[in-house]
This record gives C-alpha cells, structure tokens and sequence, in this order.
C-alpha cells in the first residue's frame, strides 16, 4: 500500500510541484493550503507523514506540530520555513518536528529526507539488534519502541527513540553530529546539525530529573554526544 503524505502549505505552485513529486515516486497525497482545515487533517491519523510549512492561514505550522504531538508521537513531521533564522529551526524541532528545510530548497533533498523518514518509521533504525536495552531502572523495548524509567512509561517520537536506542547501543561510544545525522536521520548535510542538537534536547528534558546534569545522554564539548549511564559507571 502506498504511503499516504499530507502536505500543508499554501503557496500553490509549490504545494502542487511537490504533490506531483511525491505522486510521480508512487505516494498518495492530500493537498492543504489553510492552516485550520491542515489542523483537522493532520489530527485525522490517516496520514503516514506530513510536510508542513510554518507561514500558513488560520493556524500556523508551529501550532499544528504542536497539537499533533499531544496526541501522535509517531507520525514524522517535515516543517518547511521561509525564515532562515536559527531561532525559527530550532523552535519547530523543539515542538515535535522530526526535519525541516529551509526554502528555497531542491525537490531531490526532500524526496530524499521523505524517503529516509519513511524508511525509519517503518523498519527503524534498529533493525539490526531488535533486543531490549536494561541499565538498571531504565529499560528501551525497541519492538514496542517503549521506553521506562522507574516503570513509568515516557513518551518519545519515532525520531527521539531511534536517537536514543542508537546512543545506547554504543554505550560509552561518542558520536559527532554529522555520524548522528547520517545514522539516525539518513544523510549528513552540512548546516542541519541543529536537528540533532534539538532532538538531544528534547531527549534530556523528558529522560532526565535534570537535563543540565544529564544522567545518561552526555554531551563530549567539541566532540558531540554519548550515552552512559550511572550503572554503568558502577
């Protein structure tokens, strides 16, 4: 069955010229250009993934992901922006998105980061190793794509707990951005590292009692990020 993608986005010749993209690589599409109705679609759970840009009618991208990630941790989300400020990147990825790009930006790069988001949510990065990972108290269910602290179950999006169980299946091993990038999301581009500083982030603020003394996702300054935890340490 074809992936369906929901598009919201309301320049028209863009929303059609990646319609007939995704159409023409065998996705079935919706086409949206206002941000109350994308609302109601993207809140609809019909949809395997969703491109949403952030300047829209009615209600704005950013509250749409917003509301999206009350309910649906899963489904992934590409935030598409006009804004090439830090501020605006960082905000969409800290709200639940799983990628943006930056506009103007080339047909081939979004196929390809749809593509690698698709491929992810459907096999996961952790298809070599499909076993639960225990350090102590915490335990990763990468079959349930769960995860317990203390057995109090914490939500993650498909993207943060690929992050997560890759870092701790290397526990102790340090990996840059760009190795990040490449491992979990499916490419290294240079100028999209925010995302993975973002996602880390995220990471911390729902693992850790406190995110500024992480416990077990560890940042290595000018190197990049680590899992370890204190039993390991032990």
């Amino acid at each position: 069955m074809a992936h369906r993608v929901l598009i919201v986005e309301d320049e028209l010749d863009l929303v059609n010229l990646l319609a007939i993209n995704l159409n023409q690589a065998g996705f079935t599409t919706e086409k949206c250009q206002d941000g109350s109705q994308g609302l109601t679609l993207a809140l609809s759970g019909q949809f395997d993934l969703i491109i949403l840009d952030v300047m829209l009618p009615g209600v704005d991208g950013m509250e749409i992901c917003r509301q999206v990630r009350l309910t649906d941790q899963q489904t992934p989300i590409i935030m598409l922006t006009a804004r090439d400020t830090e501020t605006d990147r960082v905000m969409g990825l800290e709200i639940g998105a799983d990628d943006y790009l930056t506009k103007p930006f080339g047909i081939r790069e979004l196929m390809a980061r749809v593509k690698a988001l698709l491929r992810r949510a459907s096999v996961g990065v952790v298809k070599e190793e499909l076993k639960n990972l225990v350090f102590g108290n915490f335990i990763i269910e990468p079959m349930s794509h769960k995860v317990f602290s203390e057995k109090h179950e914490i939500n993650l999006t498909s993207t943060e707990f690929d992050l997560l169980y890759y870092l701790a299946s290397h526990p102790g091993q340090v990996f840059s951005r760009a190795q990040l990038l490449d491992a979990v999301w499916g490419y290294n581009h240079l100028g999209y590292e925010h995302t993975v500083n973002s996602h880390i982030n995220r990471l911390r603020s729902k693992l850790e009692k406190c995110p500024q003394g992480p416990k077990y996702v560890h940042t290595i300054w000018g190197v990049g990020y680590k899992f370890e935890s204190i039993e390991q340490q032990q």
